[in-house]
Formats: C-alpha cells, structure tokens, sequence
C-alpha cells in the first residue's frame, strides 16, 4: 500500500519534525471522483523526517478515545487516520458524516471525508493531523478543547442552527436534496418546480400574514378569545404609569411583555408588586424595535407549568413541558459553584445536539435570586432546589420534557382547531397548565401566545423523555417521498450547444408546456433562450434548479469540473458518457436504480437500463444524437 517507508517524498505543510504530511486539500461542494457526497479530500503522506510509531500504538491511542473503532481494522496509519478524521467530524454532536474513501497515489494517499461546512471541515483535518503528530512526539494533546472550537465554528455557519441543521439530516436521511441559497439566506430543499425554500421552520408556502398575525399578541389574543379558547385577561398601555394602573386593577400577579415579538423576548413572568413591574416594563420596552411605538401588555399571571404545543400542517404533533434552569444544593457549594458545575456536564455541552443548553449568568438571573433572598455567593442546603428564572428559557439553560404521550384529547384538539385557522407549515402554542393530562375545559389552563417559527429541538431532543422525530412531520408535509423532491436530470460528459438546443427541441417537442434548464461549459439556457453565464459553473447549475419553474435539467459535467468542484447535485436519471475519462465515469457511478446510462468508446455503444446491458456499434458517421434521443423520449 501506499505510505512504504522508502517512498521518496516532498514536505508541503509538514514541519521538520513531523512524521505526517497533508497537503493539497481541497473542498468538493457536492459528488465527485472520491465520494457520492459533499466532501474535503487530501493527500497524506510519510515525510520520512521522523519515523513514525508502530501503527498499533495510534490504533490503541484512538480507540481510547472512540472504544467503537477497536472493531475495524487498519491496514495502515493512511486507513486509520481517514477513519480518525471521519469520526471526529461528528463533532461529537451526532452528525451525519460517515463516509470516507483512500486512493492510492505515487507518492501519497488521497483521502476523502464526507464535509457540509469547507471551513470547519478543513480545521478538523488539521486537528486530527496535530493529534497524530502529538502521539508521535509522546505529548498531551487536549481533543477535548479542540473539539469545543471545532463545535463553535460549525455553529457559526449557515448550517450550524439546531434547527436548519435538524431539517438538514433529516432531508439527508429521508435522500432528499438540499442546499443553501446564498443569496437569499434560505435552505432549499428538492429541485425546481418541486422545491421547497424556507428558513427554520418557516417556508415560502407559509402565509406572510399569518406570520405576521402571529407576531401581533393583542390580535392574536382577540382571536383566540373570539374562538372560545382560553386567554389571560389584559391590557395594552403604551408608559409604565399605565402599565401600574392595569396591574392594580387586573390584580398582581401579572406577566408583562410586548405587543409585538417573539420567542420570549422581554417577557415577564409572575410580577408581584409595582418595583417588579417598573423593571419588567423596562424590560419589554428594550424588546422594541427602535422603529415601532411603545406597546406593552399586562395581563394575568396564570400558575402553573410552561408547555409549547406543536402542530405540523395543523395537525398536534409534539408537546414539550419548558422549566427554568435550576440548581440543587449539596450544602457547600455556592450557587455559582453548582452553575459552573453544571454547566461542565456533558449534557449542557451547548451544540446544537446537546439536550441542555449552559446555564447563563445575566442580570435576570441576579435579580431573581435577590427576590429569594439569595446571590451567587449563596450556599444552597443539601437537596434544596432554587430555580434561576421565571421563565422557562431554554436557550438560558432551562429543562425540557417530552409530554406528548401524557396530553389530553382535549387538549390535541385545541391545537389543532388554533393551527387549522393559519397557513403555515409549524405553529407553536404555548400554554400554562397545572397538569396538561387534564383537559383545558375544567380550568387552570391558559394560552400565552403562539408563534409562527417554533424551535423544534426542544421536541427532538429533550432533556427528558422520549424524542418525537418532528422534522419527519415537517418534510413529509412537502414530500411523501424523495421521488416528489426530484425533477427529471440528464448529464452529460461533453456536449455542444448545438447538441444542447437539438435536445431541448427534442423535449419541447413532446412537452411544449415545459421550463427546460440547460447548461453547458460555454452556455446557459432556459427552454431555447439563452442565459448569463457565471464563471463559477457550479452557479449555473444552482441558479437552474432554484428556479421554481423548472420541469427538467441537462447539464454537462466534464472532467475539468468534476476534479476541480465536484457537481451540484447527486443523481441523474438519464447520463451519457461520450469517450469518458476516469473521472467522468463517476457520473454513472451516481444513478439511481431505474436511471438509464449511455457510454460509447470508440464506435461502440453500451446501455445499460434496469439491470441489462444492450451493446452495439454505431454506423458510419451515425451521430450519438441518434442513440440519446431515443433514450430521453424513453425517459419522458
């Protein structure tokens, strides 16, 4: 195998006292000659400045850390490093990246990993390389601390929010397609006419003024009251001397929060006297935006415990019980001791995976422990539990717990009867409730507000009880199977524009009523009328199947961009391949199961189609034309 001792090679990114070289990374948006998926590719090899370890001792060293790795085996350090990088690039968060392949070259391995964010997945090449290197030398190396800022890059990216990244997986699991939108800041989700484009839990499908409406507490508040549902009694003031005057004539204690906003944003719970609510009005004044007035509600504190139900194309899906971040003394400890304790645990790890978030410190908090008589400095007696918020944040380190299976009928039906009456995919109604068992018809239970673009990790993970796997519901609400995601594709390894309009006609042909995008080394067309052309060309792949009208896409890919970006999207329903190289012939490795595939060489024909192989030759100038054509109008 490759990485022989005696291999003569050149350092590129080594040190002098490296035994490792990795060099020539690049990054592959989509499939390429390597991997079927998005993928960063290396080559590894000895620098024969330093000798290396007996593979055994970084074998023993890595299933230390990965006992699961113990029951594979690794020919050489090449297989156990690719294997290595793999397993880090979970990031410890359950990610989805499993796949790796090695490729033998003169002087080096070339390695390839599955990879969604380019940055992130370079920086972790990088620190499997330093770990290597760190157990060569006999050196500590703290995975642990660079696994943190591996965790805190990934976060920053367009993909690293708990919920776009939920949706990402579950679009992975479910095969399908997706990708971002730089543009437009979206994720999109299946190609051309039967995309899909949408933000968290928000889509284009999704009524703006239903969202809008949602935002709206007083209006959404009149409604739910119009449909007989249960709401605190309130009132909006617009200064804090009309805020104390509501409060004393609703009666303390009240919540105040807001007109307009979202995900709890200034709220305020359980507000017993007029210093409280001096503060919270405060509070919820800071919460609006500059540009609007100052509208605040007061309105009944209800008792009891925080729900969010969720509906899911109006139907009830989930429901997730939401307490606030909480201690427990030992009787020694101060309470930022037991804070700092806790968040070192491995379940407030704070990844978007992580069932709880860390407990953060803030100027609520303090004031909250000064209404208890209490600081940060207090010792908390043994077993005693002091809650650190009145409302249940959990992105502030609050608890979850799945309800789903306990909630009443009743109850179902009450959110469902709310979701049916708006045009959005998620909505998520948040209610007060002694006991959520308990129907909301014999009383103690109220509604505070419903939201238009519910986090849903809270119901995927929960910090206790079962998961509901609510991005399921989500994605099946758009797509009953990856074939409804999916617009016929054609790929080709060469072709001319003369050969592309030919087949366009061809199509239009039998289908005059369709968007047909195409696309080509020197040109972009839909239907016959020719488009920009973006030097980047995976670009004018992208901006085709983005268009919400597109009914078919042709494109070419040769080996030029295929070794260079790798393709934009995974699987063709149709490839013909015309003398192609060994790259190129990766397009038909990335086929599905009915998918037909043309290859001619020389003057010889092969098609293959369901699992049989038809082989002929083509006559005397008899154009390949002939024998693609006949296959697209098989395709249509």
């Amino acid at each position: 195998m490759v990485l022989d001792q005696g291999t003569e090679t050149v350092r590129v990114n080594a040190r002098r006292t490296d035994a490792f070289d990795v060099f020539s990374i690049q990054y592959y948006v989509g499939p390429n000659p390597y991997l079927e998926t998005a993928a960063t590719v290396f080559d590894f090899a000895l620098t024969g400045n330093t000798e290396p370890l007996p593979l055994e001792e970084y074998i023993v060293a890595v299933c230390d850390r990965y006992p699961h790795l113990h029951e594979e085996t690794y020919p050489t350090v090449a297989h156990l490093f690719a294997r290595t990088l793999a397993e880090v690039s979970k990031l410890e968060m359950d990610l989805h990246f499993d796949r790796w392949s090695l490729t033998p070259r003169s002087n080096a391995v070339r390695i390839a990993v599955q990879a969604l964010h380019a940055r992130t997945s370079r920086s972790i090449v990088y620190c499997v390389w330093d770990w290597f290197e760190a157990l060569t030398q006999k050196q500590s190396f703290d995975l642990d601390d660079q696994i943190e800022v591996l965790q805190m890059l990934f976060r920053q990216s367009v993909y690293g929010g708990p919920t776009v990244y939920a949706l990402l997986k579950m679009a992975h699991e479910l095969d399908i397609p997706a990708f971002y939108l730089w543009d437009e800041g979206l994720m999109q989700y299946g190609y051309g006419r039967k995309q899909v484009r949408g933000i968290a839990t928000t889509f284009d499908s999704d009524s703006h003024l239903d969202s809008d409406f949602t935002t709206r507490k007083d209006d959404c508040k009149g409604f739910l009251t119009t449909l007989g549902f249960p709401v605190p009694t309130g009132k909006i003031v617009a200064d804090v001397d009309a805020a104390l005057s509501a409060a004393k004539r609703i009666g303390y204690p009240v919540a105040i929060k807001p007109v307009v906003g979202h995900k709890g944003i200034g709220v305020t719970a359980d507000v017993k006297d007029a210093k409280d609510l001096e503060l919270a009005f405060d509070r919820a004044v800071q919460a609006i935006p500059p540009e609007q007035s100052i509208r605040v509600i007061v309105e009944t504190s209800i008792s009891g415990a925080d729900f969010r139900l969720l509906c899911v194309n109006g139907r009830f899906v989930a429901a997730t019980e939401r307490r606030p971040a909480s201690v427990v003394g030992d009787g020694s400890s101060t309470i930022q001791e037991l804070i700092d304790r806790a968040n070192r645990t491995v379940e407030r790890s704070d990844t978007p995976t992580s069932p709880l978030g860390k407990i953060k410190c803030d100027n609520a908090m303090e004031r909250y422990l000064e209404e208890q008589n209490l600081t940060l400095d207090s010792v908390v007696e043994s077993n005693q539990t002091v809650y650190l918020r009145k409302v249940a944040n959990l992105s502030s380190g609050g608890l979850s717990i799945d309800a789903t299976r306990m909630i009443h009928p009743d109850n179902i039906v009450l959110a469902q009867d709310i979701a049916q009456h708006f045009r959005l995919t998620c909505l998520g109604i948040d209610v007060i409730a002694r006991d959520l068992s308990q129907s909301w018809k014999s009383g103690n239970f109220g509604i505070i507000e419903i939201n238009a673009a519910p986090g849903i990790f809270m119901h995927l993970k929960p910090s206790i009880g079962d998961r509901v796997d609510v991005t399921h519901h989500i994605l099946k609400t758009f797509f009953s199977s990856s074939t409804d995601a999916r617009i016929p594709i054609i790929t080709f390894n060469r072709i001319s524009v003369p050969q592309l309009e030919e087949i366009i006609d061809h199509i239009l042909l039998h289908h005059p009523d369709w968007t047909i995008g195409a696309v080509c080394q020197s040109a972009v067309f839909v239907n016959r009328s020719k488009k920009n052309l973006h030097p980047d060309y995976n670009t004018n792949v992208h901006n085709l199947l983005r268009n919400p009208r597109l009914d078919l896409l042709i494109a070419e890919y040769g080996e030029a961009v295929l070794d260079k970006e790798g393709m934009g999207y995974y699987g063709s329903n149709l490839v013909v391949l015309d003398q192609p190289t060994t790259s190129e012939q990766m397009l038909a490795r990335d086929v599905f199961e009915d998918s037909i595939v043309v290859t001619t060489e020389a003057e010889n024909v092969s098609i293959r189609r369901q699992g049989l192989v038809e082989q002929y030759q083509l006559g005397v100038h008899e154009p390949l034309s002939r024998v693609y054509l006949k296959e697209v109008a098989t395709l249509l």
